[in-house]
């Protein structure tokens, strides 16, 4: 086995410098903080009799010491790994890591490549067993600081939302920053109070959504993208609901009155709030309700998307319809397909099926196909019943051929062997389980093909049997049956695709 490197004992010990800085504040400056720490690195280094520094740089400036996923980082451990470096030298410990979990890792890395570390600050390197155990230590403390920090930062964020004050994030449409203050934007404010203005003269998202990108009113635009950004229901919502036009700084469930002037006065601005909450109140949707016995296969037939569930109330009168998802999130620019009442088209497709099951031969297709695959299950755990009593008899056999062998064996030899008993009892293991469970498959198969003809015959009065079939297994039904159902209102045109039997066996 190769010998860890170590200072003294190598002739030649080829040394890389990691630097690190959380920031990327002041990297820009001629001699910066990644430079103080590898100048002071490459002096320690120059100390060291045979210790030579590459020239390859593994510097992160602006990453975390949280975690390790930094990429100078990773190409270090790539090249010790590799067998390129035999010392890692840091200006202090938590340059490497700040997290005690990914030291350790760190450390073992280090170790199987028979790589040492080295803080040339803290004097002490992971060559001998106490510069670990300090090292350990170290990195426990680091870790402690950096909790201490964090819930610090979460401290006076709350303290100074309390106050009212801003602390940051993304500019809010509207306003400008200075200083860390919000104060209102001339050109972008009018945005805001006509989006507000649009609710409460029309109440609809998506509506106001529409209307704005109408008219030239869009959002601001994103850093990362140049192009122009355009409303949808959801940013609309959240430029509603946000309590900061409105004057107020929210912490979680908290609300304070903020120190920026508001965009929108507080009467209008609760207004809005409350006609929000009565829209959520009376519009619901039912993304997972068994009531809707299309969902997941509506699509619209002028974009293509997915129709989602959704229902109104008037007095108690309860109104279920599918509609669009895209023009319900972008609008009718991008959509202008109308919602569907549930009860006509889940009506209309109820009946296309009992007409395939009495005019289309669709009972034949599904036995033939089902009965195709139940034999081809039951004709491979027959299979796997032939051979696994061969494989149980081969590997008691060996098994017990080993258990004679542990008694005379010693030192490697019984190591070696011992290893090979349990690794052969794993495998009779398996071959036991793999022929109960093909015994316990065939019995299922059978009992499936006992219960399909009923299950066939009831296709026969398909509508009688939807009667009385719960809401749930009329969803599974229709899933299991029918691939997609494609709806074009303005045309009148409905298309049903079924499942392809043949193609579920194939696969």
């Amino acid at each position: 086995m190769k010998k860890k490197a170590t200072p003294a004992a190598d002739a030649r010990c080829r040394c890389a410098i990691y630097t690190r800085k959380s920031t990327t504040h002041g990297l820009d400056q001629e001699f910066n903080s990644l430079d103080a720490q590898r100048e002071s690195c490459a002096a320690y280094i120059k100390r060291q009799p045979n210790w030579t520094l590459v020239d390859e740089h593994y510097d992160d400036g602006g990453f975390t010491g949280a975690n390790i996923e930094r990429p100078a980082f990773q190409r270090l451990m790539a090249d010790v790994e590799a067998g390129k470096l035999d010392v890692v030298v840091v200006y202090k410990v938590d340059r490497l890591s700040r997290s005690l979990l990914d030291f350790a890792k760190v450390m073992e890395r280090l170790d199987k490549a028979h790589a040492s570390f080295v803080s040339v600050t803290q004097n002490f390197s992971t060559a001998d067993a106490m510069g670990r155990l300090t090292m350990n230590l170290l990195a426990s403390f680091a870790e402690f600081e950096r909790e201490m920090i964090s819930e610090r930062t979460r401290d006076k964020i709350a303290a100074t939302r309390r106050k009212g004050l801003w602390t940051g994030g993304p500019r809010p449409l509207g306003y400008r920053v200075e200083n860390k203050r919000l104060f209102i934007d001339d050109v972008e404010a009018p945005v805001v109070r006509e989006a507000f203005e649009l609710f409460l003269a029309h109440g609809r998202m998506s509506t106001v959504a529409t209307l704005m990108n109408e008219r030239g009113r869009f959002p601001k635009r994103s850093k990362r993208n140049d192009k122009q950004p355009k409303w949808s229901k959801d940013t609309m919502a959240k430029l509603l609901r946000n309590p900061i036009y409105g004057g107020v700084i929210a912490y979680f469930d908290e609300r304070h009155a903020g120190e920026h002037e508001p965009i929108i006065d507080k009467v209008t601005f609760e207004r809005a709030q409350h006609l929000l909450k009565s829209r959520s109140r009376n519009l619901k949707f039912h993304g997972l309700n068994f009531d809707y016995v299309l969902r997941g296969l509506l699509k619209c037939g002028k974009c293509r998307r997915p129709m989602i569930p959704a229902s109104s109330r008037k007095g108690r009168q309860l109104y279920r319809y599918y509609k669009c998802s895209n023009r319900d999130k972008h609008g009718r620019d991008e959509c202008n397909a109308s919602p569907l009442a549930a009860g006509a088209i889940e009506t209309y497709v109820i009946e296309r099926i009992a007409e395939a099951v009495d005019s289309k031969n669709l009972r034949r297709e599904i036995e033939q196909a089902m009965m195709k695959r139940l034999k081809a299950k039951e004709a491979e755990f027959a299979t796997v019943k032939s051979r696994a009593p061969q494989l149980i008899a081969m590997h008691s056999a060996r098994a017990s051929k080993l258990v004679d062998e542990l008694t005379q064996l010693e030192g490697r030899a019984h190591d070696i062997a011992a290893e090979n008993l349990n690794a052969t009892t794993d495998e009779l293991a398996a071959a036991e389980r793999s022929l109960a469970d093909a015994e316990r498959g065939e019995r299922e198969v059978r009992a499936a093909m006992e219960e399909f003809g009923p299950i066939l015959d009831s296709l026969k009065n398909f509508l009688e049997v939807w009667a009385v079939m719960t809401p749930a297994n009329r969803v599974r039904f229709m899933g299991a049956l029918i691939e997609e159902v494609v709806v074009d209102d303005k045309k009148g045109e409905v298309s049903i695709s079924m499942v392809d039997f043949e193609s579920v066996v194939a696969a």
